[in-house]
């Protein structure tokens, strides 16, 4: 007698498993705690054999009906719906241990302890945000040359060629990864090398020598209405010429108060390379104002509206937009700027102030970079150039 919905609703758990059989081998199966679950007995190649379909009610009588009937057509046909359901298990799991994602994490686990934490972050982060989502879940033996040019082409339409570039590196050590760990044949980035778009050159927006004393006095001003801090990083920029990453992140166990510098540490600096910044009576004023806003916190320069944060990597760049130097004047653009005041203006050589700007190359004294290299050199010029600075000030004052 074939089953209904409400016999498999009403039945109830007894002393011993028990089965309420449906025909052809299909019944259901109640537990002697009343769990029910649907079964198909079959015999194939002289064996008998259950194969389990699911859970009653998550799959229903009719549903049931229609998998069994399935199942034992493939019965009859002399193939086992067991074996299938293995092989199934096995290859959904050989997919799963052989995405792109799985295998980029093994790659970069793998590779991790040669890196700095800084560069090892840097790169996890880009494949979450840009490859991830649109394949980490493939099979990376399913992946082809269009799907991954497709990936780049959707990160070139934000203009950054050159994160574009460095995924298409990250991709080819993982896919080379993959090529010796058997999980596929070859390097697919190797297939669409010169299909990228080249880098676009970027000119950092600086003003001209002749132009500093106006921005030293909309800086004096303040018109553009400014928080103080924020006024006094500009400030300090101006006075040190380090990067604006490497400005906001300060951080007040950098500062050594009694040799008048600032060490910023390898880990903060680009080519990673400890660098010292000597400080000019005018920088340490500005940082011993700051000490009144952010001297209680761990960042120099803390954020406005999250102090346990740095202040925002455009804070600056913001603030001289704000200023009327939007297209004219970037954080980047001072160190362009100190760069050529120093040689034309305060006669400083070449090699001394490039030194300071901590330069991935070696500088033309053919030595290699050290962080304490001519420190008295840099350190008078230092105090020289803040001194300029004044100088242009009281003169703007006196117009």
């Amino acid at each position: 007698m074939k089953l209904t919905d409400v016999k498999c609703k009403t039945a109830k758990a007894k002393e011993k498993p028990y089965k309420l059989p449906d025909g052809n081998g299909l019944y259901l199966y109640v537990t002697g705690t009343g769990v029910k679950s649907w079964r198909y007995n079959y015999r194939i190649h002289g064996k008998e054999k259950t194969y389990t379909l699911g859970k009653y009610p998550q799959i229903t009588l009719v549903e049931a009906r229609d998998t069994h009937k399935q199942l034992h057509k493939k019965v009859t046909q002399g193939f086992d719906p067991m074996l299938e359901k293995k092989h199934a298990k096995i290859v959904g799991g050989e997919n799963a241990a052989n995405t792109f994602e799985a295998i980029a994490r093994e790659w970069h686990e793998h590779k991790q302890s040669e890196w700095t934490d800084k560069y090892s972050f840097t790169i996890i982060n880009r494949l979450e945000v840009d490859v991830f989502p649109l394949i980490g879940s493939l099979p990376i033996s399913d992946i082809t040359p269009p799907v991954l040019l497709g990936l780049y082409r959707s990160i070139e339409t934000r203009g950054v060629y050159e994160v574009t570039r460095r995924i298409n590196q990250y991709c080819s050590q993982i896919f080379r990864y993959a090529v010796i760990t058997g999980r596929t044949e070859r390097d697919l980035t190797r297939d669409i090398q010169g299909a990228l778009k080249n880098k676009k050159t970027e000119h950092h927006a600086a003003i001209e020598i002749k132009d500093l004393p106006d921005l030293i006095c909309s800086l004096q001003r303040n018109e553009a209405r400014m928080y103080k801090p924020t006024r006094l990083a500009v400030e300090l920029m101006m006075l040190t010429f380090v990067r604006t990453s490497e400005l906001i992140n300060m951080r007040w166990d950098e500062i050594e108060w009694d040799n008048k510098r600032w060490v910023i540490p390898a880990e903060r600096m680009k080519m990673n390379r400890a660098h010292i910044v000597p400080l000019s009576k005018q920088a340490l004023q500005i940082l011993e104002e700051l000490k009144g806003y952010n001297g209680h916190r761990e960042w120099v320069f803390a954020s406005h509206t999250q102090p346990r944060k740095p202040m925002s990597n455009n804070t600056i760049l913001a603030a001289l937009y704000r200023m009327g130097y939007k297209g004219k004047m970037t954080g980047h653009g001072f160190r362009a700027l100190a760069l050529t005041a120093l040689q034309e203006r305060l006669n400083y050589p070449f090699e001394i102030a490039d030194l300071q700007l901590a330069h991935a190359k070696k500088n033309s004294l053919g030595e290699a970079y050290d962080r304490a290299q001519f420190i008295e050199q840099r350190t008078k010029m230092m105090q020289d150039w803040g001194n300029y600075l004044d100088k242009l000030g009281l003169e703007v004052g006196h117009e």
